[in-house]
């Protein structure tokens, strides 16, 4: 497509945790490498970690003051309404501003302010969602939305399938360029060594920190395991008090991994949570994987997402109540066939969607460019 001398405008909201935050990053990314000029913004709460992540990634974001109701009583819900109320003004001041002529959300409760003053302003609407069962925000806007990029085809069953386009869903592009030797100088581990590496999630996983904690000698000593841990930093000072810094010396303990090339880079598997997010992580890099889907998630959409890679070959899957138990075995049954380990790595990017920020980049600007021209 050929460059325009007026940029177009893309205002992108999505945040709470990595799932909804990367997906929305790895969008901006093509927007904004793509033959189109397209200036790109973001709305996020300034207690969450897009706060972080999208001025890492180069990007201006706003403030909108939003959280979701708890399932018990607390103060906090006493907010609600008035939380509701500012950020409803604040998306309309955004917006006012920054005159998008596209609003990009990909779920959390940010996006429900964000999305309905777009729809309310008549603003092109588009969503994404990244698991087989839609987030309440998702469902809440897809009445009006123009557009609904799904990773799964189960989504369809909870949203207008009229306006479903299937494509997979968005992944960080450095993800996807190995880091060779340097990632194991990084983490000052042996490349000759077999590595696992650990992650629950942006938040972490109880029930797999507790399986690692309670596993982790025989996994360290007995298996010579070099191990990359993500426990989550709501679980990183407990975790550290069970541990005995000089005693595994191949354990690197992280409450979050910033440069996530590296890590999966050094992994022979990864061991996880069946995010949405972290599925197509896994698939674009290749990597053998052990899930352990989260019981405690809408629709038990990780235990679908896991499932679905089991199923291509990619995966095995344990569940929360036996990784406990099964988790050393499991490893060394992995470890122990090399030939198998290469078969999940090979189904692994046989199912992987490389090319879906790149797929609804180039549909965003083609339907705003024909919208300018219609209107024009």
């Amino acid at each position: 497509m050929n460059k325009t001398s007026k940029p177009l405008r893309v205002l992108i909201s999505g945040g709470g945790t990595g799932g909804h935050v990367y997906p929305a990053i790895a969008i901006a990314d093509a927007l904004r490498d793509s033959d189109t000029p397209v200036e790109i913004a973001f709305a996020g709460s300034r207690d969450k970690m897009e706060w972080i992540a999208v001025p890492k990634a180069g990007y201006p974001i706003k403030n909108i003051w939003i959280s979701g109701i708890q399932r018990r009583f607390t103060l906090q819900n006493l907010l609600v309404p008035v939380k509701l109320a500012t950020s409803i003004t604040q998306s309309w001041k955004i917006i006012n501003e920054f005159k998008p002529d596209a609003v990009v959300c990909t779920g959390g409760y940010v996006c429900g302010p964000v999305g309905w003053v777009a729809a309310r302003k008549r603003i092109p609407l588009f969503l994404q969602e990244q698991n087989s069962y839609p987030g309440v925000t998702i469902r809440m806007l897809a009445k009006n939305s123009t557009v609904i990029y799904t990773a799964f085809e189960a989504a369809s069953q909870y949203l207008d399938d009229e306006k479903i386009v299937l494509c997979g869903n968005p992944t960080r592009k450095q993800l996807m360029t190995p880091a060779g030797d340097e990632a194991y100088h990084s983490y000052g581990f042996d490349p000759k060594k077999p590595t696992i590496l650990v992650l629950g999630g942006s938040g972490g996983a109880k029930a797999i920190n507790d399986a690692i904690a309670e596993n982790l000698a025989e996994l360290h000593d007995e298996m010579g395991m070099q191990i990359i841990w993500q426990c989550g930093s709501k679980y990183i000072e407990s975790v550290q008090s069970l541990l005995d810094p000089n005693k595994f010396q191949n354990l690197r303990l992280f409450h979050f991994i910033d440069n996530m090339r590296y890590a999966y880079s050094a992994a022979d598997i990864v061991i996880s949570r069946a995010g949405a997010s972290i599925c197509s992580e896994l698939l674009i890099t290749g990597k053998p994987s052990l899930l352990v889907p989260s019981p405690h998630v809408a629709g038990d959409h990780q235990t679908h997402n896991a499932m679905a890679m089991k199923t291509g070959g990619a995966s095995m899957v344990l569940t929360d109540r036996e990784v406990n138990q099964k988790l050393p075995q499991t490893i060394r049954e992995m470890f122990s066939d090399a030939d198998r380990l290469e078969l999940m790595s090979i189904s692994a990017k046989q199912m992987a969607r490389p090319d879906a920020a790149e797929s609804i980049a180039k549909d965003i600007i083609q339907f705003i460019t024909q919208t300018k021209t219609v209107t024009a």
